[in-house]
This record gives structure tokens, C-alpha cells and sequence, in this order.
């Protein structure tokens, strides 16, 4: 019987062979595009199998889950922990104090809190602005038109770091399709990156728009059910 570990290892395998070959399909460099392991609902101990497979960033969609995850595996110091879900004001100060990098700030109020809370003996925190691509209502993220304003805004506060874009389209099985709504946003990626060496990172691309993700210029894919299985949200 395959154990847990081993299944994980497996898993890891397989999808840095997938982006590799994306890599390679697109004419990316090689290493172009990091994994982000989505980690959220999935015991620590599934956590530790990929540490152990070499896996080092995590991305957490639940401010509690990711504080408790890090204060138990406090140990493995190179883990980069990513916070990845909807921001609640009241959840800022916990993201400030245990987050390495967010994803998806899109409101001056959470980029301002964040700045605020975050300590002043740790590394300035690393964000990403969620840009709203598909124009859905019930998604996060701001519209184009709102992107200098937030630039200059995350570029004025003390202890964040801007990184670059992020977004969640809505769902679509075409890639072409897929590569004509990310289309805008790697423009604006680029754009962005050209006025400021910080900027490296376009975070797009699951496993569903993986091919799409790559070839519209993601630098960081964000895959959890590949890796680590079917998420129980019963076990929360």
C-alpha cells in the first residue's frame, strides 16, 4: 500500500513535469514558473511529505489554518508561506505577523492595515494586487482602471513590497478562451514590471488553465488537489 508520503512525492513529481513541459511548449525559460502547493484543509502531515519532496512554498486560503501550520512546523525555516484567500479587516494583523507573501490584496484599507500590523523585525512583506478579470461580481479583486491608484498606494506604505498581479478567472475549458481573458492582465503585468525591478511575479494558472496560465506568462502556479488530493472542508 502507497503511503501517504510517497503519494505526495509522486504527485509533486508529476506536476513540476507538467510545467516543464508547458515550460518547454511555450517557449519559457526553463524555471520560469514556480509551484505554489495549495495546502488549505490538508493535514500537516501532507505538508511535511512535500517539505520532504522538496517542496518549499505553500499557499493557505484560511488566515488560522495558515498561523497553526507555520507554528507547528516552525522548524523548517525555508518554508515561503503564501496567503492566498479573501482578506477580512479583522484577519490583517495575524496575515501581517505570519504571512511571507499575500495575493490578494485589493482594497487601500487591507493594504494600509497590513503595513500597519506588519513587525517591524520582519522582512517587508511581499504582496500581490488581485486584479478582477472577468469583471464577476461575486470575485474579489479591483478593475484595471483601479490599478495606478493601488500601485502608488502599496508603493507608499512602509513594510510591503510589491510583487506583482494575481487573479482567478472564471471558469472556462477553452484555452484559447482562457488566453484571450488573461490576455489584458499580462499586458498590464508587463507593463508594470517595466517601470519597477521588484515586480517578478504574474500568479495565474491552476490546474484547469495550467497550459493557458504558462503561455500568457505566469510566473507562479497555484495547484493543491494534484498534490495533495481531494480537499475534506468537513474537516475544518
Amino acid at each position: 500500500m502507497i503511503t501517504e508520503s510517497q503519494q505526495v512525492a509522486d504527485n509533486l513529481v508529476d506536476v513540476v513535469a507538467k510545467i516543464s513541459e508547458y515550460e518547454q511548449a511555450f517557449a519559457r525559460p526553463q524555471g520560469a514558473v514556480k509551484l505554489l502547493a495549495v495546502s488549505k484543509t490538508k493535514p500537516v502531515s501532507a505538508l511535511q511529505a512535500a517539505y520532504d519532496a522538496g517542496q518549499r512554498l505553500f499557499g493557505e486560503n484560511y488566515v488560522q489554518e495558515m498561523v497553526e501550520k507555520r507554528q507547528i512546523l516552525e522548524q523548517l525555516s525555508d518554508i515561503e508561506w503564501h496567503f492566498i484567500g479573501p482578506i477580512q479587516s479583522n484577519k490583517t494583523r495575524q496575515i501581517a505577523e505570519h504571512a511571507d507573501w499575500v495575493h490578494t490584496i485589493d482594497r487601500e484599507k487591507v493594504a494600509r492595515r497590513l503595513s500597519e500590523q506588519r513587525p517591524s523585525h520582519l522582512d517587508s512583506l511581499n504582496v500581490c494586487i488581485q486584479i478582477n478579470i472577468s469583471g464577476e461580481e461575486s470575485k474579489a479583486g479591483i478593475a484595471f482602471s483601479e490599478l495606478d491608484d493601488m500601485v502608488e498606494l502599496i508603493n507608499s506604505l512602509p513594510g510591503l513590497t510589491l510583487r506583482g498581479l494575481m487573479a482567478i478567472p472564471a471558469p472556462c475549458s477553452d484555452q484559447q478562451a482562457q488566453q484571450k481573458v488573461y490576455a489584458p492582465l499580462q499586458q498590464a503585468f508587463l507593463e508594470l514590471k517595466e517601470g519597477d525591478n521588484m515586480i517578478d511575479t504574474l500568479s495565474i494558472g491552476m490546474t484547469g488553465d495550467m497550459p493557458a496560465a504558462i503561455a500568457s506568462g505566469s510566473t507562479m502556479i497555484r495547484i493543491g488537489t494534484a498534490i495533495f488530493g481531494a480537499r475534506d472542508y468537513a474537516s475544518r
